[in-house]
């Protein structure tokens, strides 16, 4: 069993072990006791040095605790360790506020928590027990700051599993429990690190919500990830208000207002597109003689584009009487057919019959159908095998 230092005192930031155990290459070891935490619920493991070889992973092994290093550790017997500071305050923050956001939830909505994620940019937890509408999440981001900012005091204590009362969350361990505990308000069965006082949570912000299967995922920032994401925030809310050359507080009706009117104006254009394409095509079929067979049939050779950009038109041309449409694309090697409904051509069909022959694929409806081949020299065979030219 390795000790865990961080147990007592997660502000601790180096210590001295004695190596117990290495692996064959040097590159695991194993200490009699450690500051280092090894992910574990819902919280990464803590990085650092051990006699000056950084700490690259810490692992959880049946209550030892491993160290995976960078290099392999020549010392042996006595060792110093030290942990990333930075990097464990912030967990210890992000955890603690998680603690905090828990029983805020817990208390004003009855929302449980069921999971807790602690990643690199933000954090989660995931509530069952009903919706987290916008109101919710406002009130709970409000009370959680209110209780940040009384500075109660985070206590850290050793209970028999047995007798421990008032749990938030009832454990399945057995024997003794480490409990965690905010005054006047949360007692949780945790092995995680934490603040001494929710003030050193320092600002929660409580950033969106996703539903996930039967629960709801919300995503937070506290401390120094909240301040870094409200001044990333504001200087791209900033940036966008400098774009529409207005103040701050004006920008989203702004923003809304120039979406409308692109919406509109695509509506528009759209329209205008189809119009367009539906006198391209009666104009086409106007344009093109009929066959002996009284058949009128128009082809399109394209050398770049997009067929997607034809098929208006062929259907328009198409929705003449008697009528075959062609249009061809040389890159990518493509093409498009489409046929009136009283040709007695399946357009999809007979496309799919004629691509396979090519080695390319493709299909469609007996209106219209699109395909590729492997090579554009392939086209003008493939044309000539629709049109029975």
């Amino acid at each position: 069993m390795t000790e865990r230092l961080y147990y007592t005192d997660s502000y601790l930031r180096e210590f001295e072990a004695r190596v117990v155990e290495r692996s064959a290459d040097g590159r695991t070891v194993y200490l009699d006791r450690t500051l280092f935490y090894p992910a574990s619920g819902g919280q990464p493991f803590d990085v650092g040095s051990i006699a000056g070889v950084a700490v690259v992973e810490v692992v959880e092994e049946e209550g030892r605790i491993a160290h995976r290093l960078a290099a392999p550790l020549a010392a042996a017997g006595e060792v110093a360790g030290e942990i990333d500071w930075t990097r464990r305050f912030d967990h210890m923050q992000q955890h603690s506020g998680q603690h905090l956001l828990s029983a805020v939830f817990e208390e004003l909505f009855g929302l449980h928590t069921v999971s807790f994620h602690l990643g690199a940019e933000s954090a989660t937890i995931d509530l069952e027990g009903g919706p987290v509408e916008a109101r919710t999440v406002i009130e709970a981001e409000r009370r959680a700051n209110q209780l940040v900012s009384e500075n109660r005091a985070v206590d850290v204590r050793f209970e028999d599993a047995g007798v421990a009362q008032g749990l938030r969350k009832a454990s399945e361990r057995a024997g003794t429990l480490r409990i965690v505990s905010i005054d006047g308000l949360d007692r949780s069965a945790c092995g995680g690190t934490h603040v001494r006082t929710t003030g050193e949570i320092g600002p929660i912000l409580l950033r969106r919500t996703e539903k996930i299967r039967q629960s709801v995922r919300v995503e937070f920032v506290c401390g120094g990830r909240a301040v870094r994401r409200a001044r990333a925030d504001f200087e791209a809310l900033s940036r966008i208000a400098q774009l529409f050359s207005a103040p701050l507080d004006e920008v989203a009706p702004m923003v809304a207002a120039q979406l409308e009117a692109a919406k509109a104006g695509e509506k528009a254009r759209r329209k205008l597109e189809l119009d367009l394409a539906a006198y391209q095509g009666k104009e086409l079929y106007t344009a093109t003689e009929p066959g002996p067979d009284g058949m009128r049939r128009a082809v399109e050779r394209l050398d770049r584009g997009n067929l997607e950009d034809l098929r208006a038109v062929a259907q328009n041309f198409t929705a003449q009487t008697r009528s075959v449409y062609v249009a061809t694309l040389k890159d990518p090697p493509s093409v498009l057919l489409a046929a009136s409904a009283d040709s007695g051509v399946d357009a999809g069909k007979l496309l799919k019959a004629a691509l396979t022959e090519a080695g390319g694929r493709g299909g469609g409806n007996a209106r219209i159908a699109q395909g590729s081949v492997p090579d554009a020299a392939l086209l003008d065979a493939l044309v000539a095998k629709i049109t029975g030219s």
